[in-house]
């Protein structure tokens, strides 16, 4: 592997951009306005209109403005194509965000906003990169990037990304993490699961009995989960994970026994028998709380289940090409990197199973999802440099 070439970074265009995108409100399944927003910087950098496309991710995934945001580009020097993605859409919290340099970090001046630097930080990353290339005519391979919808939701544009437009990168680069020095090589997986409670509804002042209460079959389940430690942090001997019920939605008076209740929880484990073994205590614990209520007829309630794969845990091998050309990269600016595997859902999860092995690094974000989210100025700008070092190195 050849040392890695620092080229200039023009550091106010970096943060301009940056400030312009945080600005633009894209909510999953609204991220039109922030996809214009892209294809002008593209434009304007020179990239051709051909080399630019979308796919229909969005109809696959159950709606959105847009599908994903793909880039490919042939190169200007041989070499295997590499892949250098960011996810364009943010979380709700995010619309209204009002950017402001705030000594070292970038906040929002709305108050009751975040920032979105979840992702668009790392989607300014991406543009920064391709611009600065071609603005000062830096050789690069074969280049595809990759701006998916619909993360925070599920990871549905990498999930659904049209494979074939994607160009066959060799391995990939996704911006999407706090300290520039992070090099995440694997992630867990996770399981989505649905449950439905159909009761019994009645009087709930003039004759309880008669009905089967919906809440109260929930309520023994979870406490049976808690209590036997399948609920939050799970440890069954040398097996690890975690579950969560986290909305529960049902009943619409007091004065009614609950005839009916909707349930979502997750199973997350980076072991995938492991994570099954999860759901499987899930599904045991609603089914046996039904069996155990009965009304004074004899009435039963009884439960629905399905568990969904969001997406596999992947881990990849710390000598994996991608991995080691990230290290290279970080160790030439003087850091020390700091390889991990993450315990949330990436969009490299997906990248991985569409056989695209994909690093995720980080690009300053700070307190994500909250309104005291943060994106510290010389990380991002750090990222840039990392970002053209990863773009061009042998």
């Amino acid at each position: 592997m050849t040392t890695p070439a620092h080229w200039p970074l023009h550091e106010r265009d970096a943060l301009e951009l940056v400030l312009a995108l945080l600005r633009i409100p894209g909510r999953s399944r609204e991220e039109g306005r922030i996809q214009t927003a892209i294809r002008a910087v593209l434009q304007e950098a020179g990239v051709p209109e051909s080399c630019i496309s979308n796919d229909a991710a969005h109809q696959q995934s159950g709606g959105g403005e847009v599908g994903n945001l793909i880039v490919k580009l042939p190169g200007t020097r041989r070499g295997p194509r590499r892949l250098m993605m960011a996810h364009v859409d943010t979380v709700p919290i995010c619309v209204g965000a009002d950017p402001v340099i705030d000594g070292d970090v970038i906040r929002s001046r709305n108050k009751t906003s975040g920032l979105g630097g979840d992702d668009r930080a790392g989607v300014a990353v991406c543009l920064t990169v391709i611009r600065e290339l071609l603005r000062q005519n830096i050789p690069y391979p074969p280049l595809t990037l990759f701006f998916p919808v619909q993360e925070e939701i599920g990871l549905y544009g990498a999930r659904y990304v049209s494979v074939n437009k994607l160009g066959r990168p060799a391995f990939g680069f996704n911006w999407d993490g706090s300290e520039p020095e992070t090099v995440c090589i694997g992630a867990t997986g996770d399981y989505a699961i649905e449950i439905e409670i159909h009761g019994h509804a009645s009087h709930a002042g003039v004759h309880p009995e008669l009905g089967v209460n919906a809440t109260a079959i929930a309520s023994l389940a979870i406490a049976d989960l808690v209590q036997n430690g399948w609920h939050g942090l799970i440890r069954k001997g040398r097996h690890a994970g975690t579950s969560n019920v986290g909305v529960i939605r049902g009943g619409e008076a007091t004065n009614v026994v609950t005839p009916h209740l909707s349930l979502r929880a997750e199973a997350r484990s980076h072991d995938p028998v492991f994570r099954k073994k999860i759901v499987e205590a899930y599904r045991k614990a609603f089914d046996k709380a039904a069996k155990a209520l009965k009304s004074e007829d004899g009435k039963r309630g009884r439960v629905e289940f399905s568990a969904d794969l969001k997406y596999e845990s992947f881990k990849m091998a710390v000598d994996a090409v991608p991995v080691r050309i990230a290290q290279a990269a970080i160790r030439s600016f003087g850091l020390t990197p700091d390889v991990c595997i993450g315990n949330g859902g990436l969009d490299a999860n997906w990248m991985f199973a569409h056989g695209v092995p994909t690093v995720t690094l980080g690009c300053g974000q700070h307190a994500i999802h909250t309104v005291d989210e943060t994106l510290r100025i010389a990380d991002y700008l750090q990222a840039c440099r990392i970002g053209m070092v990863l773009a061009t190195a042998g």
